[in-house]
């Protein structure tokens, strides 16, 4: 199963040329303000992705405003054809996804919750048995460095993931801290493409996986 994996495109879809793959995997942020019009333009793009992969599976991120505030509008802008998780699962050929848009408290943006308990009943939620785990926002340590040198990432989300073990946890969020790192055989990637400058720097990030055995390949990064 060769993953496609990008996150972060903030309205620049078309400027990305997409390698091959069975699935396409967004991390969200595919807006800069989360309007009504950005969002309508981002799922014709996500439609037609869907033509070229066998699945696109994708979440929301802090910019995408219309996915918290009309949720059942914006649902219903969905292409079915694509798989949107809001902290749900998807199995796919034996695999679980889950995916959450949720990120600690930032700047006030979309589905920002405060660390501590308001957060951690998010991470409660996602199953034991997870195999990829699609979060917008990084764990704490773990490529959720800012330029100025914060971290953004969340505790409780780290503790979550070393409990459950996935296999791979995607995320996007801190453009500056894309890039793969592995610990405790768990595959972390910050998939953003863009820069912190919103410039589109970055290629996909792909990996082949194997459903049975659950190991991984980086094919390019």
């Amino acid at each position: 199963m060769r993953l496609v994996i990008i996150s972060d495109t903030h309205n620049k879809h078309n400027e990305i040329q997409l390698p091959k793959g069975d699935i396409l995997i967004h991390a969200g942020d595919l807006t800069g303000k989360g309007t009504l019009q950005e969002v309508e333009y981002s799922m014709k793009w996500l439609e037609k992705q869907s033509v070229n992969f066998k699945k696109v599976i994708w979440i929301a991120g802090n910019h995408d405003f219309y996915f918290e505030n009309s949720p059942k509008e914006a649902k219903n802008s969905i292409p079915k054809e694509t798989i949107y998780l809001e902290n749900d699962y998807y199995v796919y050929d034996k695999v679980k996804f889950f995916g959450s848009p949720i990120q600690p408290f930032f700047y006030n943006w979309a589905f920002n919750k405060h660390r501590g308990s308001e957060i951690a009943k998010y991470w409660d939620i996602i199953p034991q048995d997870t195999d990829i785990l699609i979060t917008h926002g990084p764990c704490y340590g773990i490529l959720d460095e800012t330029i100025s040198g914060y971290k953004t990432g969340c505790e409780d989300l780290l503790k979550k993931v070393y409990e459950i073990k996935p296999s791979i946890h995607i995320c996007g969020h801190i453009h500056e801290a894309r890039g793969i790192e592995k610990h405790n055989d768990i595959l972390f990637i910050n998939a953003s493409v863009l820069n912190e400058r919103y410039q589109h720097v970055n290629k996909s990030i792909v990996i082949d996986f194997d459903p049975i055995t659950k190991k991984c390949e980086i094919i390019e990064q």
